[in-house]
């Protein structure tokens, strides 16, 4: 008798599995994935919005090849304006509206910072996202996320370091973003200089919703800077570099990573007046003949083509959003069959060597349950004009 049943009881086991198996793992059907990012499409920090545009753009991409393990990626992307506010209204209906497994690629410190009680209070990972405000890097406090920029006191740490090893004598001036962002690579500029910071370094900070930097930049000529370190967003960063070249001051000028894009922040501030830029970088310059032939670079290119037509292919923002998608479809693939929302913070913190294809040589994607970081290399490079000319070694986290 018990055998005759046995069918009856094993189907009845597979369906409390799968109900069980479905509450588990919100957002997840066996045809698709529902996955959440906020973006400023709009607002003071638009070129970056591109950066979603590629997610997007790269998530068809898959679904045009079958999906991953035979379900699509249905990748829902709303507008911040770089605004707080807006942010928690976004990720608030991406979370209880729309019912997303996770929250990838969110962009911005503020808008990050702001809905970041609510997602851990709700047990949704915000894998990938898109700030380097240290705070996040503390996997103590911040358990479901990673983050995917090298962070701002990283990075600052390095300029830091490059700046008084190669001008040792000179005074540092800094143009921050009055937020997280900015006061980030301050607070690494006064660790490497500690006593010295009061002496060597004046910094000057703008609001995003300052119409233009101009007086900071003749505030900080007037110190007899010769260095200025700016540490904001493109709009402000070609801004800088342009108004500086009007009053004829002529500092070593380095920028943060997220003013790096030749389109976005270099060509609104004029080619020839960025001549001597520095910045940091992990990933190649699209427009960089010496990567012409590579094969990462042609993959890019054929993406740009396809599902981009009429893109800048300059934009290192888009570039950074196809590697940002690229790691998303790893990810996935990584976490096989089980795309709960506790093995998909796992396998975010089990990323092991990960070689995204247009990530410059030597650069690689690790991390581990106490590196929450998915970049923690970079290497330094210099505006000729026409291209970025890299400089020096690879500098990592654990070396800076």
């Amino acid at each position: 008798m018990f055998k005759l049943f046995r069918p009856f009881i094993a189907l009845m086991l597979m369906s409390f599995g799968s109900a069980a198996y479905a509450a588990d793992a919100p957002g997840v059907t066996p045809s698709e994935i529902k996955i959440g990012g906020v973006f400023p499409f709009s607002g003071p920090a638009s070129p970056y919005g591109v950066i979603g545009q590629a997610i997007l753009a790269y998530a068809q991409s898959v679904n045009d090849r079958g999906g991953i393990n035979g379900r699509k990626i249905n990748y829902i992307a709303y507008d911040d304006a770089y605004s707080p506010p807006k942010a928690v209204e976004q990720v608030r209906k991406l979370v209880e509206g729309d019912e997303v497994a996770f929250i990838y690629g969110q962009l911005g410190t503020p808008g990050n910072t702001a809905v970041a009680k609510y997602l851990i209070a709700k047990r949704v990972p915000s894998i990938g996202m898109i700030t380097g405000s240290n705070k996040f890097t503390n996997v103590a406090d911040y358990p479901l996320t990673t983050t995917s920029i090298v962070s701002y006191d990283t990075e600052g740490k390095i300029y830091a370091k490059f700046l008084t090893k190669t001008m040792p004598n000179a005074k540092y001036g800094i143009l921050y973003q009055n937020d997280d962002l900015g006061k980030d690579y301050v607070n690494a500029f006064k660790a490497i200089l500690k006593g010295a910071f009061e002496t060597k370094v004046i910094a000057v900070s703008y609001e995003v919703s300052d119409p233009t930097v101009d007086s900071q930049i003749l505030n900080l000529k007037s110190s007899g800077a010769d260095a200025l370190m700016v540490a904001g967003t493109p709009k402000f960063a070609a801004q800088a570099i342009r108004r500086a070249a009007e009053i004829g001051w002529k500092p070593t000028i380095v920028l943060n990573y997220p003013s790096s894009s030749v389109s976005a922040t270099l060509k609104p501030a004029g080619l020839e007046r960025a001549v001597g830029v520095i910045v940091g970088q992990n990933m190649m310059d699209p427009v960089d003949t010496q990567w012409a032939s590579d094969a990462g670079m042609k993959g890019y290119r054929a993406f740009i083509e396809k599902y981009m037509p009429g893109a800048d292919i300059a934009d290192t923002n888009i570039q950074y959003g196809y590697a940002q998608a690229v790691l998303l479809e790893h990810l996935i693939k990584q976490c096989g069959s089980d795309l709960s929302r506790e093995n998909i913070i796992k396998q975010a913190k089990s990323l092991k060597n990960v070689m995204l294809p247009t990530l410059l040589p030597g650069i690689s994607v690790s991390t581990s349950d106490k590196i929450n970081m998915n970049y923690t290399q970079m290497r330094l490079q210099r505006w000729s004009g026409t291209a970025w000319e890299l400089f020096g070694e690879v500098l990592d986290a654990s070396s800076e």
